[in-house]
């Protein structure tokens, strides 16, 4: 008689389920790329920008002063001085170290924030197409998702009242992401005003994620934090991955009325006890001392962007228009095909290009790809190029 065997609970096996297929296709470029074959990869976001020196030495030195021990659960103080002294400056409004939660990455802020404001079987109102690790996290905690499409033809806007509307008496929290993954568009201060005005009066939490704050291009980014009046039920996530090339850093943190702070701390010290001390330290310099390295690299981003939105508008059958923020552009193959993920393993068939399936981010851009501004100009054009001469092959893969 065979030993029966351990389960996996309900949680892991619901994990198994949300983006299964999103990264077939980027996957199996890996493994093409990893044999030789001359892939271009464009679907990550992952910055091809080395950390900026000066952070990098600065650590090394911390690390070098045996900066190795644990750490609080809420952050070490510098750092959330640091932000605390950021989000003074770029809002307006006085903010205290004892708002701020750090967490080894903006992922583990968001699934902590949601853990603490989410009880399973509750219900998030959220934009779409939202960031694919939104759902994984929905779906490990047992949240379900009541999805409002953006405008895509109007460049992926949000319709505050839409959101507005969607709120039922199951709803625990809006959830908006502004500058937007994938889609690159800005919320309007008017429109942050409003949803926090409503959310405020169902008392549910708003959180917002504003990881692609620093990567605006031609309209700033306006923080919900200046936004609204009153910080009672918002909660406002940022890390560092995306803005200083330090995804692999693990750095992310929440702001969050005081109640939920405790809250997070506790889950976070908990499930994490606490973040690297001296990558915190990093973390508290690079906050101080980035503002070339940072606007250079936007600069980079927005030359990326132009190059590529210039040359799609060339190519018979695809149509893109210019994201506001961010490291992404959305293609539109519906003139092709109207699913992406058939375009996707087209393009990586037969022109060696790797992309993301846009249903990942929702049913909304189904017939859509993500294209990652993660390579340069030069690695752009010979992509652009291979899209042009083999689109009839592409356009028979996907017949």
């Amino acid at each position: 008689m065979a030993d029966a065997q351990p389960s996996l609970s309900r949680r892991a096996r619901r994990l198994a389920a949300p983006d299964a297929d999103v990264w077939r296709v980027h996957e199996a470029a890996l493994e093409r790329l990893a044999a030789g074959d001359d892939i271009i990869l464009l679907s990550v976001g992952d910055p091809d920008f080395p950390t900026p020196e000066p952070i990098k030495q600065h650590t090394l030195a911390q690390l070098a002063a045996d900066r190795t021990h644990y750490s609080p659960a809420l952050g070490e103080p510098a750092l959330r001085q640091a932000i605390a002294d950021l989000e003074t400056r770029t809002t307006g409004r006085p903010f205290e170290p004892e708002q701020f939660v750090i967490f080894p990455g903006a992922t583990a802020a968001l699934f902590t924030t949601f853990a603490c404001i989410a009880d399973s079987g509750a219900e998030v109102v959220v934009p779409e197409p939202m960031y694919i690790g939104y759902r994984g996290i929905f779906a490990a905690l047992g949240i379900s998702v009541v999805s409002v499409p953006l405008d895509a033809t109007r460049n992926f806007r949000l319709d505050p009242d839409r959101v507005i509307d969607a709120i039922n008496a199951n709803t625990c929290a809006v959830v908006l992401n502004t500058p937007g993954n994938p889609g690159g568009n800005i919320i309007a201060v008017e429109s942050l005003a409003r949803i926090a005005n409503a959310c405020r009066q169902r008392g549910i939490w708003l959180v917002c994620d504003e990881v692609y704050s620093l990567f605006t291009f031609e309209e700033p980014h306006i923080s919900l934090l200046r936004a609204t009046d009153n910080l009672d039920n918002i909660v406002v996530i940022d890390g560092l991955s995306k803005s200083h090339a330090m995804s692999g850093w693990r750095i992310g943190w929440a702001v969050a009325p005081p109640d939920l702070v405790q809250a997070l701390g506790d889950f976070s010290g908990s499930a994490f006890f606490g973040s690297c001390q001296f990558v915190q330290d990093g973390a508290a310099y690079a906050l101080a001392h980035d503002e070339p390295f940072v606007q250079k690299m936007c600069d980079e981003y927005q030359a990326r962007r132009d190059y590529l939105v210039q040359r799609i508008a060339g190519i018979d059958g695809l149509v893109c228009a210019p994201p506001q923020a961010g490291m992404f552009v959305m293609l539109d193959v519906s003139a092709i095909t109207a699913d992406g993920g058939r375009f996707a393993q087209a393009l990586l068939d037969v022109a060696r290009i790797s992309t993301i399936p846009g249903v990942g981010f929702g049913a909304t851009t189904r017939s859509y790809v993500r294209v990652s501004l993660t390579q340069p100009v030069g690695v752009l054009e010979e992509a652009c190029d291979r899209i042009n001469q083999s689109l009839p092959a592409i356009e028979a893969a996907c017949a």
